[in-house]
């Protein structure tokens, strides 16, 4: 028996519901078998929160001896039985599943020559392949259909049947062949932001507009199926979203989920593509400012039933992080503050492997600061400029370096801003992101360093915030601007206002009628 590393079992129990982990002891069933080595390894596996495989040894072998080979054999033997387990528990929950037990089922009987039982799970499977869109399922129904028919030499059944069997075939060929046209199409589009999402100017727009501009993506009714449909709007979505379009952004998210909620048997299924639906429709309405929008899709992504332990992680994290956004936004720190207390309480439910932090350590870092808590938001950034660096980060470079300037100065550390100030420059050059903004903030940094007295430093602010009113509408300074609010960190400077209470006004005033 091949060997299983520790660690691999580990993660395999660890990300097991809590409906999963019950179903395995059923599955095993019986006393004898409960009291065996293997089903002591996956409970001490299920309770252990950091892996300890010296720990483990000793809770299953409770000081007995131990051979490597055997331990070895034993976890191989239980890795096995874990995934047997979940093939089980996903016969009865999956539709993909049933339909292929109820295809087993058919060849089993029909290699035992009972035909009309293969017809009656024929039928109960062709109903349910039809609901859910499963098209190859249906080929395959088809198939048995022709060849039970033959196998009987019942020449009047496929005199009877023989066109709509061969409608059914051409219909779903066709509809399989149109998913598979949509698959492509979304993941072209997708493909071609990702990788050149630090790129800008025409020639990025012109390579997504003439992918969208395909015929399939010209009319919905192109799409020849449900699954096709969703496929449509969430390419269209995107599209829209990475050329700034947010009318139309807004409106194709609104069409995908009311499409989504047409069909609430699919989403019992698969709940992934719905979740990423709220969350864009989520951002939609923030940039519009559709602010009572924006909270009642996340009670609803707040209270949706995961289906997998992936889904569970998706909604935890993009219900935070656009939480998180709109408070940032609205001013509403102290509400966010909690909020996040609760996320981090949440997170020790995660695989530490599987749980991402560095999209949150930004937004705790704004947080804290919103709240008055430089220290803190001092600790979090250091974290998040701790992390590995990604391409999809690349665009918080910038923001990092000038929150670490603004909190230094805030907490009165004037020594280090000097040297801050020219490791920053330094690192922007290196990456060639050394944008306008910056090197207004960054002179900026000097003129209050060398500010005599609070009507100087009261100068240099407005100076800086003149210079921003100009910057605002590039798109290198909405990055940092969609995630901390500089103009209004430097009107509180300005007015001697609290940060948090300037940021609050500014959103009144964005939502008087």
């Amino acid at each position: 028996m091949s060997k299983t590393p520790s660690d691999k079992l580990f993660r395999l129990i660890r990300g097991l519901t809590a409906q999963e982990k019950r179903y395995f002891h059923v599955y095993v069933g019986g006393k004898a078998e409960y009291a065996s080595k293997y089903v002591q390894l996956f409970d001490a596996m299920a309770e252990m929160p950091v892996f300890d495989d010296e720990a483990l040894r000793r809770r299953v072998y409770q000081g007995q001896p131990v051979e490597t080979r055997k331990y070895s054999e034993l976890k191989a033997y239980l890795y096995d039985l874990v995934l047997k387990s979940l093939q089980a528990f996903d016969e009865q929950n999956s539709v993909v599943f049933r339909l292929n037990h109820q295809m087993q089922s058919v060849a089993v009987l029909f290699k035992r020559g009972h035909y009309d039982a293969c017809r009656d799970q024929l039928q109960k499977a062709a109903k349910t392949a039809r609901q859910y869109e499963c098209f190859t399922h249906l080929l395959e129904i088809v198939r048995w259909e022709k060849h039970l028919a033959y196998t009987r030499m019942d020449v009047d059944f496929l005199h009877k049947q023989f066109d709509q069997l061969q409608f059914t075939e051409k219909q779903t060929l066709e509809q399989l062949s149109n998913v598979a046209a949509y698959r492509k199409l979304f993941f072209q589009v997708y493909t071609a932001i990702k990788r050149e999402a630090l790129q800008r100017g025409g020639e990025r727009a012109a390579r997504l507009a003439t992918l969208v501009q395909h015929e399939l993506l010209r009319d919905p009714e192109n799409a020849l199926s449900h699954t096709a449909r969703v496929l449509y709007y969430r390419t269209l979505n995107l599209y829209h979203y990475a050329a700034s379009e947010r009318e139309q952004f807004y409106e194709t998210g609104k069409k995908l989920i009311e499409l989504l909620e047409s069909q609430p048997h699919f989403m019992r299924e698969n709940l992934a593509d719905y979740i990423a639906a709220l969350s864009n429709f989520i951002l939609s309405c923030g940039l519009l400012e559709r602010y009572d929008e924006v909270r009642t899709t996340l009670h609803k992504l707040r209270h949706l039933s995961p289906l997998t332990e992936d889904d569970r992680l998706k909604i935890h994290r993009q219900y935070y992080n656009n939480m998180f956004a709109l408070c940032i936004f609205t001013g509403a720190f102290e509400e966010a503050r909690h909020e996040m207390e609760r996320c981090q309480s949440e997170a020790v439910r995660f695989d530490p492997q599987d749980y991402e932090t560095a999209s949150f350590l930004i937004q705790y870092c704004c947080i804290c600061f919103g709240c008055g808590d430089f220290g803190g938001a001092l600790d979090y950034l250091n974290q998040w400029l701790n992390q590995p660096r990604t391409v999809e980060r690349e665009d918080l470079q910038s923001l990092a370096r000038i929150l670490a300037l603004i909190l230094h100065f805030e907490m009165g550390n004037t020594v280090l801003l000097d040297s801050l100030l020219r490791s920053a420059t330094r690192f922007l050059q290196k990456k060639n992101r050394l944008y306008d903004l910056e090197r207004r903030f960054f002179h900026l940094m000097p003129e209050l360093m060398r500010a005599r007295n609070d009507q100087e430093k009261q100068t240099a602010f407005q100076k800086m915030q003149d210079d921003l009113r100009h910057l605002a509408a590039w798109p290198e300074t909405r990055t940092v601007l969609q995630t901390f609010d500089l103009e209004a960190w430097l009107e509180a400077k300005i007015q001697n206002r609290p940060f948090a209470r300037v940021v609050r006004d500014k959103w009144s005033r964005r939502n008087q009628p």
